[in-house]
């Protein structure tokens, strides 16, 4: 058991099942695997807890995915504006850009991950004899 184990920071930075931190939340862990970017199990493989609480329960994640975006491209501009060259408008609105597609597919599963840890709470020892299927 890890230091962090038990927190939500645990879960969503791992992207574990925000009750038993043990199941996976995602069924690949690679984000940048594009065609499987979106498959989710319906139910922790290990202590059974449901991930669609309810129908379309993952709309709510787009608006932490917009938080997130805006994070990055506030950050991109921080960093250029940091390197110091003088930068024209065009150049920081291709340099925002390309950070926010190229981290898109980590602030998505982000995005749920966070989104999911605000409403399931962990239960230390949680397993399929839960009952939640």
């Amino acid at each position: 058991m890890t230091v962090l184990q038990g927190t939500k920071f645990y879960s969503i930075l791992h992207q574990k099942c925000p009750h038993c931190h043990k199941g996976e939340l995602f069924e690949d862990r690679n984000p940048y695997k594009i065609s499987k970017i979106f498959d989710m199990p319906h139910h922790c493989t290990e202590c059974g807890q449901i991930y669609q609480l309810e129908p379309s329960f993952f709309y709510g994640a787009m608006y932490v995915n917009y938080g997130l975006t805006v994070a990055i491209a506030i950050a991109m501009f921080m960093v250029m504006w940091v390197l110091g060259s003088p930068w024209e408008l065009h150049e920081y609105l291709i340099g925002i850009i390309l950070g926010i597609v190229i981290l898109a597919p980590l602030t998505f599963r982000l995005g749920r991950a966070i989104w999911i840890n605000m409403f399931i709470k962990y239960e230390e020892g949680a397993s399929s004899k839960d009952g939640r299927s």
